[in-house]
């Protein structure tokens, strides 16, 4: 049988509905919907507060401020500066300098509050990007609450968090909100959401070249339902979802004169696709040839081998097919990828679905190894995180 797919919500005839205020029905889900997540935002919230903790320590010992780490490092500047001045408007030829490369909506939002809020940009960004982590747990949590119940929902959450570079989570990257919005976009087709689902993949294709993981997610579900229902809703979410990631990339074509001008701008990054020759290249090396590999591209070697048992887990279980195709298309992108190697376990980072039967496993074991495996998690990537920033002299 073919992985599951969803089920449109039954409807019911608008004379038959009880009256209620408007927008009262909205408020009392959202406010039932963030009570029942209350344990796993608590535990994601203390995971991440571990990691801040080692990495202020760590910082201190070696005479570095945690604020500078967090909020204008590495891509972070790239964010701000784009917030600051835009894009350029040529392609050149100079490499690993093109800004072009970075997606628009997070540094859109940082101009956006910045402008309204005291304070300086990079502050805002982080403050963003830690407010994006709680609405991402939020998203994930309600997905695998959805599908495998409360306790299940809560571990993924806290996993999520304990990933080995979750600090990632609360610097001023893109990784938190674009997770918050494909966490959000897969619970809306989960829920017979179309437009919503639609919207939320429309915003992450503006936010990581990644975004077309989230558009394929929804118009592949989409179009399934469609066919089996006849439904325009799913069949409009379908046509509308990669609109997003389409928009910027044409956007960025016209704008340097070349109808792959995108692709042009990636080449430069020295970013391409090759079907993965690459990442089997960086894997041989480092597991099998290198005598004294470095500790941080091992725990990245480690994050893409887990990553791709998970998804045979995960395709085993038959997660319901949009999670399926998210989670694939993410693993095609990252791991097809000819491009530097060291920031991969970041861009799996937003693949939260991969954990889920992980996270099934440690709810149903005994309530002491379940807090063995959470704790160990925890203190690991707490512990990875700070080495990342302070220790591994390149971008996360």
């Amino acid at each position: 049988m073919p992985p599951s797919v969803i089920t449109p919500r039954p409807t019911v005839p608008a004379s038959r509905r009880p009256p209620s205020p408007a927008g009262a029905g909205l408020r009392e889900r959202t406010a039932r919907s963030l009570r029942s997540a209350a344990p796993a935002l608590l535990g994601y919230l203390a995971v991440r507060l571990l990691g801040l903790l080692v990495l202020a320590r760590w910082a201190h010992l070696k005479g570095h401020g945690v604020w500078p780490v967090l909020a204008a490092s590495w891509d972070s500047r790239w964010y701000l500066r784009i917030a600051d001045r835009g894009y350029q408007d040529t392609l050149g030829t100079a490499m690993d300098s093109n800004n072009l490369a970075f997606f628009p909506l997070y540094p859109a939002l940082v101009k956006a509050v910045a402008g309204v809020t005291p304070g300086s940009r990079a502050s805002v960004a982080l403050v963003l990007a830690v407010a994006f982590s709680m609405a991402a747990a939020w998203g994930v949590f309600a997905v695998g609450a959805r599908l495998c119940g409360r306790r299940a929902g809560t571990v993924l959450t806290v996993l999520w968090g304990a990933l080995p570079v979750g600090v990632v989570q609360w610097m001023g990257y893109t990784e938190s909100l674009f997770t918050a919005l494909a966490a959000w976009a897969l619970y809306a087709v989960l829920t017979g959401h179309w437009r919503t689902a639609a919207s939320l993949a429309v915003l992450a294709g503006l936010t990581r070249p990644t975004g077309i993981a989230v558009a394929a997610a929804v118009a592949v579900a989409g179009l399934a339902v469609a066919v089996r229902t006849r439904a325009w809703r799913p069949f409009a979410a379908a046509l509308t979802a990669p609109l997003g990631w389409l928009g910027f990339v044409g956007w960025v074509g016209a704008r340097v004169g070349r109808w792959d001008g995108y692709f042009a701008v990636q080449r430069l990054w020295r970013n391409t696709w090759d079907g993965g020759a690459g990442t089997l290249r960086w894997l041989r090396e480092l597991l099998v040839y290198d005598r004294t590999p470095q500790l941080f591209l091992v725990a990245v070697s480690a994050v893409l081998v887990a990553s791709v048992a998970l998804y045979a887990l995960c395709l085993a279980d038959r997660q319901p097919l949009p999670l399926l195709v998210f989670s694939g298309v993410l693993l095609l992108v990252v791991l097809g990828s000819g491009g530097v190697y060291f920031p991969r376990a970041r861009f799996l980072l937003p693949a939260f679905p991969l954990l889920l039967p992980l996270a099934v496993a440690v709810g149903r074991a005994r309530l002491p190894v379940a807090a063995l495996v959470l704790g160990a998690a925890a203190l690991s990537s707490a512990w990875l995180g700070a080495y990342m920033l302070l220790v591994w002299p390149g971008p996360p």
